[in-house]
């Protein structure tokens, strides 16, 4: 009997494993058949595989920790309007509510229910980031959400297999991208569609005629696993407050943790009141990257899953800026969202100070264009894109921060090549900005410098949501600040960087984006790192002299 008990263990963890390989399919899927350059190149996605109980069994790297552990919530608001019992094969269900789904109108999520053998096994979801779907765009100046673009309550997306073809040509036209929209719609089923065959594959290999066992197997051991770990960490509440650019006015973004043997609470009371503009963020998003925070330091061995998640607790007051009322303007909730895990860290890091490490750029800082196309290509008469372009990450208790890393979204930055091949843009400069990540003992990692024009002589406008340039990231543990970021034109002018700012033709915009801080005493750092920081172009001789001490010989720099 025991050989038997083994033997079933060993069959679980290989089932598991192969839900994970399952939902990285499923994303990998997307990226290959998506229009969306933020999906395809950037991999700004999730995708999820869920058991009829709307419980995440497992969820694709490939993806962003905001779409993800939104995901998993909103698939319960799925069943809710769809019962499970109602389902029928070849059914997909939308929506992009910001507040049952990712936080704001910009993502789609498609839910597909598995048949196996005739009978509903579970469900397979995925969300991806829509380039335009109508409104102001994707903008942070709209004053409640349904300025910000098309508003798709819970609807069928196909009925057995039938698209809703009356919903399709709504989607179309309120794009300015209508081609690039559609696509995007289809790659998300299509997506949904390989996960549920591979699902169904994996079921018949294992002959199994439900998920249940695997399901309650998965969850409760990785609920035991994050609890285990909790166990270890000393009880107790700890307080932390970070002040951030925001839009109109500066904003405190206040944490209260707590420790206990039953899990981790954290309390955003205390945090800035809603703002008249679009950098609120939703609970549900709010709540995604905080947990995102507390796993990458608590269990960020255990898989995440609805399991893994079940131990932390989120709250925030109704109207605060991190759980606004419907309709606020909520487009750019990721200004203030991926700063959370830093929120988060400033708490941890008073309870285990060796596994946290300093503030990093997190905020994305993306160039989000619109303008008019010159010429008569049969296309559309405008474009509008969304660049993604990384600041600094944080430096670690024992290793430097990451240049150019999109810490905590995990979204890659936008290749020159495709952006320029694909809009009618110059990218003349895309380098690492020297000095700009935080000294200490362990340097901060370096942002970007970027110099764009458009090159067809033609004005354009940019629509900033940058982040971290009044308040640069923190070091920790005695580590410098990382440099602000900066947004101006070639000309010398400084642009204000949040809201629009209209680029005149033949002008070229400068983006320096954040640097992360510095951890550790940077009187501390070895000599020969300096040394190869300078010889490397990341740390100039005069910030080699004045932030480390070191003065460069001659010899050292060749």
């Amino acid at each position: 009997m025991a050989v038997l008990k083994g033997l079933s263990r060993i069959q679980m963890q290989i089932m598991w494993d192969r839900l994970r390989a399952l939902v990285e399919e499923q994303a990998a899927a997307m990226m290959r058949t998506a229009f969306s350059l933020l999906v395809r190149e950037s991999g700004d996605l999730s995708s999820g595989v869920f058991d009829p109980k709307g419980r995440m069994l497992a969820q694709a790297v490939t993806g962003t920790p905001g779409h993800v552990n939104t995901m998993a919530a909103s698939v319960k608001h799925f069943i809710q309007h769809f019962p499970v019992e109602a389902m029928r094969q070849g059914d997909i269900y939308i929506t992009n509510d910001p507040w049952m789904g990712t936080g704001h109108l910009h993502d789609f999520i498609l839910v597909t229910p598995v048949f196996h053998r005739g009978r509903l096994a579970g469900l397979t979801a995925c969300t991806s980031h829509q380039t335009d779907i109508g409104g102001l765009g994707f903008v942070a100046y709209a004053t409640d959400v349904h300025m910000e673009g098309l508003y798709i309550p819970f609807l069928k997306l196909a009925d057995e297999g039938v698209f809703n073809d009356t919903l399709m040509k709504i989607i179309r036209a309120n794009s300015r991208l209508p081609a690039e929209t559609e696509g995007d719609v289809y790659a998300l089923a299509g997506s949904n569609d390989i996960g549920a065959h591979r699902l169904s594959e994996m079921m018949e290999e294992f002959e199994l005629n439900t998920l249940n066992e695997l399901s309650d197997h998965i969850i409760r051991n990785s609920r035991n696993a994050v609890i285990a770990e909790i166990a270890k960490l000393p009880k107790g509440v700890y307080r932390n407050t970070k002040r951030i650019d925001a839009y109109e006015k500066q904003v405190d973004l206040v944490a209260t943790l707590t420790i206990s043997k039953d899990g981790i609470h954290v309390d955003y009371e205390g945090t800035s009141l809603c703002s008249r503009y679009g950098v609120n963020v939703p609970l549900s998003y709010a709540a995604a990257y905080t947990c995102f925070g507390l796993a990458c330091v608590v269990a960020p061995w255990v898989p995440n899953n609805t399991g893994s998640l079940e131990p932390y607790r989120v709250t925030a007051p109704p109207g605060s800026i991190l759980n606004p009322q419907y309709p606020a303007a909520v487009a750019a909730r990721a200004n203030i969202g991926l700063i959370l895990p830093d929120v988060v860290f400033g708490c941890l890091v008073q309870a285990v100070p060796e596994r946290v490490p300093a503030e990093s750029t997190s905020s994305l800082w993306s160039l989000n264009a619109h303008g008019p196309r010159s010429g008569d290509d049969g296309g559309p008469a405008t474009y509008t894109t969304s660049c993604v372009l990384n600041g600094g990450a944080g430096a670690r208790p024992t290793k430097d921060g990451l240049s150019a890393t999109a810490f905590p979204s995990g979204v890659r930055s936008s290749p020159v090549e495709i952006v320029e091949a694909e809009v009618p843009v110059t990218i003349w400069r895309k380098e690492y900005r020297p000095d700009s990540g935080g000294a200490g003992q362990y340097r901060g990692g370096h942002g970007l410098i970027i110099e764009v024009e458009t090159n067809d002589g033609a004005p354009f406008e940019l629509r900033g949501t940058f982040e971290h340039r009044a308040n640069p990231p923190r070091g920790r543990c005695g580590g410098l600040s990382g440099a602000p970021g900066y947004v101006g034109l070639a000309s010398g002018i400084a642009l204000k960087g949040k809201g629009r700012d209209d680029i005149a033709a033949g002008e070229r915009v400068i983006m320096m984006t954040p640097g992360g801080g510095g951890f550790g005493p940077p009187g501390e750092r070895e000599r020969s790192a300096v040394v190869a920081d300078v010889r490397d172009g990341l740390v100039t001789l005069e910030a080699a002299q004045r932030d480390y001490g070191v003065e460069i010989l001659d010899q050292e720099r060749r």
